[in-house]
């Protein structure tokens, strides 16, 4: 790590709880917006009207040297991200706020096992047991057998699933082509993608709903990039932990603003999975290993 990561913790911690503030508010506004506009539409408009965050992009990206390889990675990412962000839209009308925050804390999990698998990192015991333990704590949330699984808590794992293999097809952009490149070509492609489903499906919307999406947008855009203030200012050791604070704010505002009970349950097994992830966090850290997949623990919508 810099020194200057070592000599920042405090404002690691405040991107990392700013980042936190604004992606709920991002499940807030998607949770306003209720069940009436189809989620591959309200996807869909949330990325058309976020297309405006990609001015800036374009010059790097149209300098930027795209092999047919490359292309075809980046359409493959586009497919799997655009199945990940219609699901996540789907389950946020449907269920809890602090469900859906808390599921999707097993992306990293997912991100840790395809790393294994597809980019053979090395996956030592203690990373085993730790992602043996988040499974646990999701299952926690999900009680089966005690309480019904809905589609919308279907709907998220398969979010957390596929977003972390979005994640997994990112790292392997990066490696040839700037950060900028990635995103910007993460947007254009999920935005077509989302095309012909918000097409079968579409149900013109209201004033009111498209400035919602625009917010989403709008926060979900400043989301991401106080998160990388966050983790340019510290260690993920650090930020890491922080994490859980999402968990409390969707709680919190489930409860004061949409009338959703307090599940115990939810809150625990959140607390699990985010304690698994810190854990392998603060290990890599320590052991100052390089080229290991980071933790990319918030939803990318």
């Amino acid at each position: 790590m810099s020194a200057e990561q070592v000599s920042r913790p405090g404002r690691g911690i405040f991107w990392m709880v700013v980042t936190g503030l604004l992606f709920v508010g991002v499940t807030a506004m998607v949770k306003i917006m209720g069940t009436r506009i189809p989620a591959a539409e309200s996807a869909f408009l949330r990325y058309v009207l976020g297309l405006v965050f990609l001015i800036p992009m374009l010059r790097p990206m149209m300098r930027a040297p795209l092999t047919p390889r490359l292309w075809g990675l980046f359409a493959l990412r586009g497919g799997v991200h655009t199945i990940g962000v219609v699901c996540w839209f789907f389950a946020m009308a449907r269920i809890p706020m602090a469900d859906v925050t808390a599921i999707n804390y097993l992306s990293p999990i997912y991100v840790t096992l395809g790393a294994a698998v597809f980019l053979g990192e090395r996956l030592a015991l203690r990373r085993v047991l730790a992602i043996l333990i988040a499974l646990v704590g999701a299952l926690i949330i999900l009680r089966p057998g005690f309480r019904e699984i809905g589609t919308g808590h279907m709907a998220m794992m398969v979010t957390a699933l596929f977003f972390g293999a979005s994640y997994l097809l990112a790292k392997r952009g990066t490696q040839e082509v700037s950060p900028i490149v990635v995103v910007g070509m993460l947007s254009i492609t999920v935005t077509i993608g989302l095309a012909p489903l918000a097409a079968a499906v579409w149900i013109t919307p209201t004033a009111f709903e498209l400035a919602m999406l625009f917010g989403v947008a709008c926060l979900a855009t400043v989301g991401h990039y106080t998160m990388t203030l966050a983790f340019s200012s510290a260690p993920l050791a650090v930020t890491q932990p922080m994490v859980f604070l999402q968990l409390v704010w969707a709680v919190t505002m489930g409860a004061v603003v949409f009338g959703e009970g307090v599940d115990p349950y939810v809150i625990l097994g959140g607390m699990i999975i985010i304690a698994s992830v810190s854990f392998i966090s603060w290990r890599e850290s320590v052991l100052k290993r390089k080229n290991v997949t980071p933790s990319v623990h918030q939803t990318k919508v």
